[in-house]
């Protein structure tokens, strides 16, 4: 098969399209034929030579994909050849085989078609996991979420709304605060021109945020600290604005259930959708990096065959 290698750490441009050797599904794993992936802040770490994956994984970038089940390996029950899934992956995305062991598979939405479905993996688990599951977002709640306009933050306003929750944003741009509105967040904060800080108190009557998910680690820590309510849960999930750090694959594994038990109804019954920004071809995935990189996509950048 093909599949994006890394040869040597570097730029964009250290992402060679190559022939390596095909996966074998073992035992309680199958074989997945990759549709699309995603790119993810950690594919370009591990580009970077900053991300190693977990022992074991494939060598290869991409956190998710979607695709076609193609070969059940021994043990394997409830899933059969030819079932369309999308997964959480410890690596090997980017490839257009790949092994998945099955308490990572999770099957594509009601109303999504199998490429989109690529979108959903690492966003759906990452927010429900820290912004449910960890920091107990309520109803009337106020969530803030910096950079409001990426994949995560897409999703994170569509949640926090449908249970209720009110929701600020920050990005950088009028084109980006628009759209996190036309999502449903009330509080639209723009990070060049206005101080979230003061932006929160105002909309909240001083009280504060109760939940914070931050992407920027350091960067923003004391005035995350100070824009965060009394008994308020900060939740950092990036580095962007700080050191870098490793990203725990396994935290987010076994949030998979969870997900597909109150994230995946939402997504069926229209409530909540993926938001994609552009489609690039796998083999030209430095094209993907480099928008990513760039930070003004909308949304995720998907990697399709």
């Amino acid at each position: 098969m093909y599949a994006i290698t890394i040869p040597e750490p570097g730029g964009p441009e250290a992402l060679v399209w190559a022939e390596v050797p095909d996966p074998v599904p073992g035992e309680g794993e199958v074989l997945v034929e990759v549709v699309a992936s995603a790119v993810n802040r950690a594919d370009l770490l591990q580009r970077q030579g900053a991300y190693n994956p977990p022992p074991g994984s494939s060598p290869y970038p991409g956190l998710e994909c979607a695709g076609r089940i193609t070969a059940l390996g021994t043990g394997v029950s409830g899933w059969s050849v030819g079932d369309e899934v999308c997964a959480l992956l410890a690596g090997g995305g980017y490839a257009e085989q790949v092994v998945v062991p099955v308490g990572q598979l999770l099957p594509v939405p009601d109303g999504v078609d199998l490429v989109t479905a690529a979108a959903l993996p690492e966003v759906t688990s990452t927010v429900w996991s820290n912004v449910f599951m960890i920091s107990h977002l309520r109803p009337g709640e106020t969530l803030l979420v910096h950079g409001g306009s990426s994949g995560i933050g897409t999703m994170a306003i569509q949640l926090a709304k449908a249970v209720g929750a009110k929701v600020a944003v920050t990005a950088g741009t009028k084109e980006k605060l628009d759209f996190c509105g036309e999502l449903g967040a009330d509080v639209l904060i723009n990070y060049r021109e206005q101080d979230f800080v003061e932006e929160i108190a105002r909309a909240t009557d001083g009280a504060g945020a109760d939940v914070i998910l931050d992407n920027m680690g350091a960067k923003y820590l004391g005035r995350n600290v100070q824009a965060l309510a009394v008994n308020g849960r900060l939740a950092i999930i990036g580095m962007q604005g700080g050191i870098k750090g490793e990203l725990n694959i396994a935290a987010l594994l076994t949030k998979r259930a969870a997900v597909r038990e109150h994230v995946w109804p939402l997504i069926g019954a229209g409530q909540v959708r993926a938001v994609v920004d552009r489609q690039v071809r796998m083999s030209e995935a430095a094209e993907g990096h480099r928008v990513l990189e760039g930070s003004g996509h909308i949304g995720k950048v998907l990697l399709v065959r």
